[in-house]
């Protein structure tokens, strides 16, 4: 309060001045803003779901896209989400229940909170933020038939892949950009390389990069576990050890890790997994596991707890 003995000697006169509006601008809510929502893709999206939206029948659709359309998909997550609800980390609709195939490039946050009952199968490639707070939905992205580069040397998706990703799955034939799995929190994920700064503040979930990553890899990485295939032995010297170590894969890791890179070649037909698997026994001893020092501790504590239920019962 002014009246107040300290309060009345404080000079606030710069820190609160009053600047003063551009020409023909206000410095108030003066105009409606226009976000374009009613010529969204995901208008179509809808109406082409609409027996899922109407009655959770299965619906397999296609659909060609552009950089323009923003967070495909995640209109439709509302509108599912409202008419149908949505349990705690399972959803209400089953797998695959809306499975759209979609051709060409996805503009930003393409699948951003895509709730699980929904796969969005990109034959292209997609721009940053893919999966941005991912709800339990799915996105596949490989490249299209007629490319003809090898997948694995080039990059798919922008950067910031997965940023706050709280589960569901992704698949991407291809490179992806920095920070991918930013702050992922529980979403399970196959890539074949990516930039710096990968699995940044990461706290749960999987990550399987099949190929190289940049430099900073794991910074303040809490929790998940992250699997790296290093066949050159090189790729220490890109992580950021300050809260994660280096492993070997442990035995309740290596068929979770031969798990996600079967699902990889089944929905993306990667040559990169498929020539892993045919020669696992082999190729599993190149993978790395990055392993959160306090996760760590924490799954321990959990096995002995549990040990010691099992024991007394």
């Amino acid at each position: 309060l002014p009246e107040h003995w300290k309060a009345k000697h404080l000079d606030f006169s710069r820190v609160l001045y009053m600047a003063k509006a551009w020409d023909n601008s206000t410095l108030y809510h003066s105009k409606t803003q226009d976000h374009g929502l009613d010529v969204a893709m995901d208008h179509v999206l809808m109406e082409k779901a609409k027996a899922a939206l109407d009655n959770k029948e299965k619906v397999r659709f296609s659909a060609d896209i552009q950089n323009i359309n923003r967070t495909l998909g995640t209109m439709l997550s509302s509108e599912l989400t409202r008419r149908h609800g949505l349990g705690m980390y399972t959803g209400s609709l089953d797998e695959d229940t809306v499975w759209i195939d979609c051709n060409g490039v996805g503009g930003n946050s393409l699948g951003a909170f895509l709730i699980k009952g929904i796969t969005l199968n990109v034959s292209g490639e997609s721009n940053d933020y893919v999966g941005k707070g991912l709800s339990g939905g799915k996105v596949i992205i490989a490249p299209p038939p007629e490319f003809t580069g090898t997948p694995s040397e080039n990059i798919i998706i922008g950067n910031v892949a997965l940023y706050g990703a709280t589960s569901g799955e992704a698949y991407f034939r291809g490179i992806g950009g920095e920070r991918f799995g930013v702050r992922n929190s529980g979403a399970w994920s196959v890539v074949e390389g990516v930039g710096d700064h990968g699995c940044e503040y990461m706290t749960g979930g999987r990550v399987a990069v099949l190929g190289e990553t940049g430099r900073n890899f794991a910074a303040g990485m809490s929790g998940g576990i992250a699997y790296i295939y290093d066949k050159a032995k090189n790729f220490s010297l890109r992580c950021n050890m300050g809260s994660v170590d280096l492993k070997t894969l442990h035995e309740d890791s290596v068929d979770e890790l031969r798990s996600m890179l079967e699902n990889h070649v089944k929905y993306t037909d990667s040559a990169v997994a498929k020539s892993i698997l045919e020669n696992w026994e082999d190729e599993m001893q190149h993978f790395v596991r990055v392993m959160p020092r306090d996760y760590a501790r924490v799954l321990k504590q959990q096995k002995q707890i549990q040990a010691e239920v099992t024991h007394a019962s």
